[in-house]
């Protein structure tokens, strides 16, 4: 799958299968969403939002109020590629969001998940 498919895909298409993930693993959607609004910014209505206009990945973080600026803390690998080597920035906030859902549902906390 090409990044461009990737990009254009709907979030809300990718959201269940983060939240799927985690909860096979014993979490909660809860934890899933407060991960992804640290990582973007988004409050839970932004976030509940931007899943209902089924916004392409593109849309999603451009429009995102405001990364994290420790989002660059973030690292290690996902699919096989190290996630602080990605080049193409939006693929780089894709598989920052991925990671940190692997590592919820590892067990890790969710303070050190979330790089508190």
């Amino acid at each position: 799958m090409t990044n461009e498919r990737i990009f254009k895909m709907p979030f809300a298409n990718v959201y269940p299968m983060l939240v799927q993930k985690a909860e096979r693993k014993g979490r909660a959607k809860e934890e899933v969403d407060a991960v992804i609004c640290w990582l973007t910014g988004y409050d839970d209505g932004g976030l509940r939002s931007q899943l209902e206009k089924q916004v392409s990945h593109e849309t999603f973080y451009a429009e995102a109020p405001r990364m994290n600026p420790n989002a660059e803390k973030i690292s290690g690998v996902v699919c096989g590629i190290r996630v602080e080597d990605i080049q193409d920035p939006l693929m780089q906030k894709i598989r920052q969001l991925d990671k940190l859902v692997d590592e919820l549902a590892k067990g890790r906390p969710l303070e050190k998940v979330l790089r508190s």
